[in-house]
Parts: structure tokens; C-alpha cells; sequence
């Protein structure tokens, strides 16, 4: 990924980010993107609600993709206000199941710095 691919991942995710209120809980507080091996950008944004059934950004922008019927993600970044985050291990074990070529996605961590799936899932259970 060049610069440019990465700074404008960074914006689509930045361009859903906002939290906003859903009564006692919250959405937006952290938003991501993931470039699709067709060329295309998908963005989610997470859902904060109680007993464990919200979710993760990630899995917001993954189920657009899937909705395309795409499966392979070349790169993927998340936003927390002004941070850049990684993907908890819950949204790396979801990037490599939908596809097990994801282990090569290239995961946002700075504009400078680009991490494959498979460092950050040194020993995968898939293998």
C-alpha cells in the first residue's frame, strides 16, 4: 500500500467516526474501513450495548463487505477519535475466517506503519 491508499482508508474510516447516543448505550465511538481485493472501501462503525451483544467496528465494515460478496480484505484501519487502533482479537479471528487469505490484510497501525494479519496472529489455530 502506498501513502495515498493509506491516508485515504484513514479518512473513510475518520468520515463514519462520531459517537453518538443509543439512550443508555452508545454507537461511533470508534469507526473503521477495510479495502476490499475489488477495489472497494467499506466502513462500519462499532455498537456499544450491554451483555456482550454489541460489536466491533470492524465487524460493521466486514458485513458490508460480505453483503458484496467479497471476502478478501487488503488492508483494514480503525479510529478512536484521533487514535489509530488495532483490531482486538475478535476482529482478527473474524478478517482470517471469512477468508484465509486475509493473512496477508495489511493493518493500519500508523500512516507510517503497515502490519500483516499474520503478525498480529503468530500462532493461529487455523494452521
Amino acid at each position: 500500500m502506498n501513502r495515498s491508499q493509506i491516508d485515504s482508508l484513514i479518512a473513510a474510516a475518520r468520515s463514519v467516526h462520531g459517537e453518538f447516543s443509543l439512550g443508555r448505550f452508545s454507537a461511533g465511538s470508534c469507526a473503521a474501513a477495510v479495502l476490499s481485493d475489488g477495489g472497494q472501501v467499506f466502513t462500519g462503525i462499532c455498537i456499544d450495548l450491554a451483555c456482550g451483544i454489541g460489536f466491533c467496528a470492524e465487524h460493521s465494515a466486514i458485513a458490508e463487505m460480505l453483503k458484496s460478496r467479497q471476502t478478501r480484505i487488503v488492508a483494514a484501519v480503525a479510529v478512536a477519535g484521533d487514535a489509530i487502533i488495532p483490531p482486538c482479537g475478535r476482529c482478527r479471528e473474524l478478517m482470517i475466517q471469512v477468508d484465509p487469505q486475509n493473512h496477508d490484510t495489511g493493518i493500519i497501525l500508523s500512516p507510517e506503519r503497515v502490519v500483516v494479519l499474520s503478525d498480529l496472529l503468530p500462532e493461529s489455530w487455523l494452521s
